[in-house]
Formats: C-alpha cells, sequence, structure tokens
C-alpha cells in the first residue's frame, strides 16, 4: 500500500526552507567577516597569516560536518526527521550567536581563539545533521514526478543564506559606520542569529513528521542500526558513488560562490562593501537557476545536469575568473559585467546544486535516508567544497597566480566528472512513495 502525499506539502517547502536559510545564514556570517575576525581574534604581526589562520578556522567547521552527518543521521534514522533537525536549529543558532558574546585578543589573549575555535566546532557538527535532515523532510512530503523541483527550492536556501548574511552585515555597517563596525558592531549580525533561530524554531515546531517515516514506524521497519546498515553493508557502495558526485558539486558550489567573494576581496582589492553587493547582486539573480536546474532534472534526468555543470565548471573556470579580474580593478570596475561573470558561476552551482536534493533522496531507501545522505553529503562539500576557500587564498598567497588558485577547482571536477560518468546513475524514475522501501539505485 503506497503512502499518501500530504496536500500541505508547499507549506512544508516553504518551512523548512526557511530555517534552513538561517542555517546557512549562521554558518556563513563567519566567512563573510572572515578578515574583520582575523583582526580581532589573532595576533597581528603577520596579517596574511592570521587570515589564513581565520580561514583555516572557517574550514575546520566544514571537516567538522561529516561526524556530525554520522551522530544527527542516526538520531534521524531512529528518533524521527523533525525533532533531529530541530535540535542541529538550536545548536546552530547557539553557536553562532555566542560568537558575538566573546572577548577579542587584545582582552583575553589566545583563549580568545579557542573559544572562536570551540564555537566554529558547535556549528560545523550542527550543520552535518541539517542538511539531510531537510532534504528528506522535504522529498518525503513531494510527488515523485516534480521531486527536483521541489526539492530545487530548498536548494536556494544556502545561497539566499549567504545573501541574508552580506545584507546584515552592510545594513549594520551602514547605520554603524565603517569605524564603529570594526571596533564593535561587527558583533551586531552574529547576535542577530538569536532572534532568527527563534523565529525559525518557532516555524518548525508546526511541522508534522514526514508521513514515509510515520509509515515505517507504524509497520515496525524501522531500523535498529543506521551506521550498520548504511556502512556495513552493500549500501557503502552507494555511499561512496553519491561521494564522488558530492566532492564534484561541492567544489564547484564553492568556488562558484564563496570564492568569487574572497577573490574580489583578495585578488582584486575591491573594498569588502563593493564586493559584497557585486556578489549579493549576482546570487540574488542567479537563485532561480536552482529551481529551474531541479525542474530541467524532472524532465531529461539528475545525471546530465548534474555532469553538466562540473564539465562547464572545469573548462570554463579560469577564462572567467581571468575576465572577472580585469573587470574588477580597484577604482574601475564594470559592475554590470562582474555581476553577470558570478551569475555565470551560480548558474553552474545551479546545475550541480539544484538536482542533487532529489538525487540523494531516490537513491538511498527510507529507512537509513537521514544517515546516508548526510554522511556522504557532508564528506563531499565539507571536505571536498570546504577546503575550496584555504586552498584557493592559501594557493594565491604563495604564488600570486590565480592559475594555480584555480587548480584544485578545475581538476576535482573535471576528475569527479569521468568517474560519475561511468558510477553515478539515473534515478529520476525512482518512486520513494511506492513501493515505500525501493531498492538503492544499481
Amino acid at each position: 500500500m503506497a503512502v499518501q502525499i500530504p496536500s500541505d506539502f508547499r507549506r512544508v517547502i516553504i518551512a523548512a526552507s526557511v530555517g534552513n536559510i538561517i542555517e546557512w545564514y549562521d554558518f556563513y556570517i563567519f566567512g563573510s567577516l572572515a578578515a574583520v575576525l582575523s583582526v580581532k581574534f589573532f595576533e597581528q604581526s603577520h596579517p596574511v597569516a592570521a587570515l589564513l589562520s581565520t580561514i583555516a578556522l572557517f574550514t575546520a567547521g566544514f571537516l567538522i560536518r561529516p561526524l556530525g552527518a554520522f551522530l544527527f543521521g542516526w538520531m534521524g534514522d531512529r528518533v524521527g526527521r523533525k525533532y533531529t533537525f530541530l535540535i542541529t536549529l538550536s545548536g546552530m543558532g547557539l553557536g553562532t550567536g555566542a560568537i558575538g558574546l566573546i572577548p577579542t585578543y587584545q582582552s583575553i589573549g589566545l583563549t580568545a581563539a579557542f573559544v572562536l575555535f570551540g564555537l566554529r566546532m558547535i556549528q560545523g557538527l550542527c550543520l552535518g545533521g541539517e542538511y539531510g535532515g531537510a532534504i528528506t523532510y522535504v522529498a518525503e512530503h513531494v510527488p515523485d514526478d516534480r521531486r527536483g523541483y521541489y526539492t530545487g527550492w530548498l536548494q536556494t536556501s544556502p545561497t539566499l543564506g549567504i545573501v541574508v548574511s552580506l545584507a546584515v552585515i552592510l545594513l549594520t555597517r551602514a547605520y554603524a559606520g565603517n569605524q564603529a563596525f570594526d571596533e564593535w558592531a561587527w558583533r551586531v549580525p552574529f547576535l542577530v542569529s538569536f532572534l532568527l533561530v527563534a523565529i525559525a524554531i518557532y516555524i518548525r515546531l508546526q511541522l508534522q513528521e514526514t508521513p514515509i517515516f510515520q509509515e515505517i514506524r507504524a509497520r515496525g521497519q524501522m531500523t535498529r542500526n543506521p551506521w550498520k546498515e548504511a556502512f556495513l553493508s552493500s549500501n557503502i557502495r552507494f555511499i561512496g558513488i553519491a561521494i564522488v558526485v558530492l566532492i564534484g558539486q561541492g567544489v564547484v558550489w564553492y568556488s562558484g560562490q564563496f570564492w568569487a567573494l574572497y577573490f574580489l576581496q583578495q585578488v582584486s582589492k575591491v573594498d569588502p562593501q563593493t564586493s559584497a553587493y557585486i556578489v549579493g547582486a549576482a546570487l540574488l539573480i542567479a537563485t532561480p537557476s536552482l529551481i529551474f536546474f531541479g525542474w530541467l532534472s524532472d524532465q531529461i534526468g539528475r545525471k546530465p545536469v548534474i555532469l553538466g555543470g562540473m564539465l562547464l565548471a572545469a573548462i570554463t573556470y579560469y577564462p572567467l575568473y581571468l575576465w572577472l579580474g580585469t573587470v574588477t580593478q580597484p577604482g574601475n570596475i564594470n559592475y554590470p559585467i562582474a555581476i553577470f561573470i558570478i551569475f555565470i558561476l551560480v548558474c553552474y552551482v545551479g546545475m550541480v546544486y539544484g538536482p542533487v536534493g532529489a538525487f540523494l533522496a531516490e537513491f538511498f531507501p527510507a529507512r537509513i535516508r537521514y544517515t546516508s545522505v548526510s554522511v556522504p553529503y557532508h564528506i563531499g562539500n565539507g571536505w571536498g567544497g570546504g577546503l575550496v576557500p584555504f586552498i584557493t587564498s592559501a594557493a594565491f598567497a604563495a604564488t600570486g597566480s590565480i592559475g594555480y588558485a584555480l587548480l584544485y577547482p578545475i581538476i576535482v571536477p573535471a576528475v569527479c566528472f569521468v568517474l560519475a560518468v561511468f558510477l553515478m546513475p539515473e534515478t529520476r524514475k525512482i518512486s520513494i512513495w511506492q513501493p515505500i522501501e525501493p531498492k538503492a539505485a544499481s
């Protein structure tokens, strides 16, 4: 007997997306303020080393995400989707808001950096359990034939989270002034997180458990040990294939969005306010591409859309970033062209990221879906993609060469594209509603 698709699934998508936007706001506010945090929490005799230390802390938050996926994935498959990502949302909010309260290096010395590191670990750990929960939650509410389209809406949330973080920073800087912002008002965007997370928790408390999880629990079909079923069975092969796809996807995601911001600030030497305007405008214009490519994957399949994005990124990153450098010279910035270039980069993100939530939900059986989606996602995005800001920034700092800085963002998607051509299955026609326990694709 099939589980019935609920009639209010659009409200579920909106609620899950709002929570996800705030989660990613929490995570990216740290990266958006890396230059300020490096001054506040690290010794300044070597400013470049201080900035790289801050970016390394940002990266460390990515590296711990698979552990969060491992822990909260187990909880999501054993306790339920809804309550698990309520816990992760609360942890993210507390970890982010508290950064706005801790003393700086000038007040307590090296202890400040250790406290910052601890809060960053809490953020990364909780985010490791968030995304798999959100994707699983939305996917288990929507029709099979439109899963790419509806999960594409959820996929806009990380991009919109960056936009919200940039907007809050710009508004705070404009209201307080640059001097006050650098002295104390940099704390405000972190403190705003307390309010945003309270709103998101209220919204998510209104949601019910997914109908598929309720059916599994009612039938007594829940897994006793999600880790064993996911990693010590034939499912491990599917985990491996998903990791290959997600490493390529993750590197394109961070190279196309996040390194664009670092590029403007560190390579082109554009001031933080102007670079935030350029990147924010491009992100807003290109965000619908995530929904479009999710929809397109419903029509032609997940595989051609995702792999097409990897291939285009690997081929065109170098000329696009060279072009971006020529149109963003200090005092001579061509704003429309700069925004257009980053728009192209974010469209590649739309290709690889828009359909990937649907692909993951269809690729794994319901009883271990939370764990099986979360762990490869955060290995691919947390380790593969999360290393992009540090590797590219360190490579440019060491060589001064855009070509060397882009080696990692070009080579990794190219290798993952070749592997995925042979390993990645098409999942578009797999139903997660009928039967309730589909086999993973082979």
